[in-house]
């Protein structure tokens, strides 16, 4: 099993502050990436942090933020076509309620860390990366098969 994440902050540093505490937790995640968006700013800035063993890589966080963010109608289309890597996403159980949560929530002026982590979160990881309540928390749980597709797909 494994489960994704996303711990969304009200400005634009708690993704980094968090993505810095993730950092001392590193046997718990194996791959997590921030987006912070800047007020005024037309899009969010998006950086992956972890990388190795078990790694989605790039090509994973650009299609999953490009759903989110950049072009949601291209990722619509694609999900409809056999064999797309965001079909891919959908059967992996990064379905649409997940993204357009995300989508939802993060707006500018705010912040998010993405993590990937073989199972749930400990609780002591969350409650040190939630603060006291400081950030909202969106998850989805994948089954061994699905967290095994999705590194088919996009493990570097």
């Amino acid at each position: 099993m494994a489960t994704v994440t996303v711990w969304r902050f009200d400005d634009t540093d708690g993704a980094e502050r968090a993505a810095a505490i993730l950092g001392q937790q590193r046997g718990h995640a194996y791959d997590a990436a921030t987006v912070t968006w800047e007020t005024g700013a037309g899009r969010p800035a998006t950086h992956q942090v972890t990388t190795g063993a078990g790694s989605l890589g790039n090509g994973f966080w650009g299609l999953l933020f490009g759903l989110v963010f950049f072009v949601p109608l291209l990722g619509a289309a694609l999900g409809t076509a056999p064999g797309a890597e965001a079909g891919s996403l959908a059967e992996a159980g990064i379905d649409d309620t997940f993204v357009n949560r995300i989508r939802d929530q993060l707006t500018p002026g705010t912040s998010a860390l993405f993590v990937v982590t073989a199972e749930p979160p400990p609780d002591a990881l969350h409650d040190a990366l939630t603060g006291g309540g400081r950030a909202e928390v969106v998850s989805t749980d994948l089954s061994a098969e699905q967290a095994a597709a999705l590194r088919e797909v996009f493990a570097d």
